[in-house]
């Protein structure tokens, strides 16, 4: 995951050297969120890959939304926030899809239906 690293707790260049480490020792999956160090774990993340030049096949990338931004319609599980919110998230990692989209908590507000 990135939560903790990517995007403040270390630098860029070690969070690039922990990622090729990781992918060249077989770990493929990377999980991050919208929210994580407040979009910029994404940017590190996506532009990781990007300097890399993995093929994407070869990633499983997911990633979280509901904790988007401030204003009420930037958050929660909104079909709004959620298509925004990805779209957003897709544009910091620079990719066309991402393999999963988790929602990062239960949205009182919004129905399952």
């Amino acid at each position: 995951g990135t939560w903790v690293t990517f995007g403040g707790q270390i630098t860029d260049e070690m969070a690039e050297q922990l990622m090729t480490l990781a992918y060249d020792n077989g770990i493929n999956l990377f999980d991050t969120a919208e929210v994580y160090a407040a979009g910029k774990a994404e940017v590190v993340l996506g532009n990781i890959i990007k300097k890399k030049g993995w093929r994407r096949s070869s990633l499983v990338i997911t990633t979280k939304i509901f904790w988007g931004g401030k204003a009420e319609t930037e958050r929660g599980l909104s079909r709004k926030h959620i298509i925004e919110g990805l779209k957003a998230s897709l544009e910091r990692l620079q990719l066309e899809y991402v393999d999963v989209v988790f929602a990062n908590r239960p949205d009182p507000n919004t129905p399952m239906e």
